[in-house]
């Protein structure tokens, strides 16, 4: 299958590979599996200029969940699906500076952004099931994301990993991903993010291959 990757899982005890897909509309349901253990964001925080205000959590939900949904057969959301055999145990958000805006409104990253990055890519959430933290799937969605890029034409791709070790200590504060995890993919830390993350960024080169389909 186009997009399809496979990645041992070799930080636990076994030799079980996990296999990644794109986030579509023919694997939106595996997604939406994970994303109501999320706790109802959907994934979509970074994909608004500006948050939801003024309603229930009831009411958020519900929308996050609308639009999210929206965004995927739209073509507007992109994201690698990690799989344990064929059961989604994860995954790693990426898009254009376009599709994931609300960075722009970071007090932090406003003073260090340079203006003009075109063609920019942004890695901005990773989520796990919490029965499979600590095992290798975010490392395995963020090779996966890292791939599509490269399918996509490559470019110049951004995340904002943890680096406070209070954050850290909380698997649920860490969506961000660890500056480890990106230092074994190439990217280096380019600036500080306040106090808590860091700016890291790496070129990908685009590859010659016919571009993924969105149905991947």
């Amino acid at each position: 299958m186009e997009g399809a990757r496979l990645f041992t899982r070799s930080e636990a005890a076994s030799d079980v590979p996990y296999t990644t897909k794109e986030l579509s509309a023919r694997t939106y349901d595996d997604f939406a599996k994970l994303a109501v253990k999320q706790g109802g964001c959907w994934c979509v925080y970074y994909q608004r200029e500006t948050p939801l205000r003024g309603i229930s959590v009831a009411e958020w939900k519900r929308i996050n969940r609308r639009d999210k949904e929206k965004f995927v057969r739209e073509g507007k959301a992109h994201a690698v699906l990690v799989y344990e055999g064929g059961k989604p145990v994860g995954w790693c958000q990426y898009g254009t500076k376009e599709e994931l805006p609300r960075i722009d409104a970071g007090r932090f990253y406003r003073k260090v952004a340079r203006a003009g990055n075109d063609g920019l890519w942004r890695i901005t959430c990773f989520f796990v099931d919490k029965d499979y933290r600590r095992k290798g799937v975010a490392r395995a969605g963020l090779s996966g994301a890292l791939a599509s890029i490269r399918k996509s034409g490559g470019g110049l791709v951004e995340a904002y990993p943890v680096t406070s070790k209070r954050m850290a200590a909380v698997d649920e504060w860490l969506w961000f991903g660890t500056p480890s995890m990106f230092e074994r993919e190439g990217f280096k830390i380019v600036a500080k993010l306040g106090t808590s993350r860091v700016l890291v960024q790496r070129r990908v080169i685009g590859s010659r291959s016919t571009p993924r389909s969105s149905d991947s």
